[in-house]
Formats: structure tokens, C-alpha cells, sequence
């Protein structure tokens, strides 16, 4: 087997009006058109998509002291410090990566965790 590139990855949400607000408005992604019958948002990043799926449930995070040491998925932002403004201007709390690199730790609504690193 020769795995040859990324194409998605799946999160979890419970509130998809919720989860649109987090990804689409203040992550600022861009949604792309989807025809399934059960409810979820698609998100276009590059040649990569993020899907959000409602579901009744979310795992919870086992270490909740260190979110970058839970499963989480990670996303380059132009400016980082642009973008723990916004956090923070919408009510969302980050942790500054605990390795000194340009990034940090947030949750959607849902409490999954999104790093954000500036990468340039």
C-alpha cells in the first residue's frame, strides 16, 4: 500500500447551527456544497476538506490540563496573534503551545481540540 495524500477528516458535533458558527465564522473556513441525507456541514481547506457530522455525543478529552496532548486537528493560520484575538473576542479560551513553536490550542463548542499554528 502507498498512501498518496490527505483528503478529510471527520469531527464530531452536536449542534451543527453551533459547530457552522465556530468553523465558518470564526474560523472563517469556507463551506463546500454536500448531497447526503443525514446532517453535516463540508469545509474547504486547500485540496483537504473538514466534515462535520451531528452526532448525540463527542468523546471527551483525556487531559484536559494539555489540550495538544489530545487527539485534536491542527490548522495553519497567516497570524497568530490575529487569531487569538478572535478567540478571545468570541469568548474562546487557547492554551500557547507548551514546545515555545507559534501555535495554540482551542476547542469548538464542542470541546474538540483545533491547534493553530502560524506557519511562514
Amino acid at each position: 500500500m502507498k498512501v498518496t495524500e490527505f483528503l478529510h477528516v471527520a469531527i464530531l458535533v452536536t449542534d451543527l447551527e453551533r459547530a457552522r458558527g465556530f468553523y465558518g465564522g470564526i474560523l472563517g473556513l469556507q463551506p463546500v456544497a454536500r448531497d447526503l441525507k443525514f446532517p453535516g456541514a463540508w469545509y474547504q481547506i486547500g485540496q483537504q476538506q473538514i466534515h462535520l457530522i451531528v452526532s448525540d455525543g463527542v468523546p471527551t478529552q483525556s487531559l484536559a490540563a494539555k489540550w495538544g496532548r489530545n487527539h485534536h486537528l491542527a490548522l495553519a493560520v497567516a497570524d497568530l496573534e490575529v487569531a487569538h484575538a478572535t478567540l478571545t473576542a468570541h469568548g474562546y479560551s487557547s492554551q500557547m503551545s507548551a514546545s515555545g513553536r507559534q501555535a495554540l490550542f482551542t476547542q469548538d463548542p464542542d470541546g474538540n481540540v483545533i491547534e493553530l499554528g502560524e506557519v511562514g
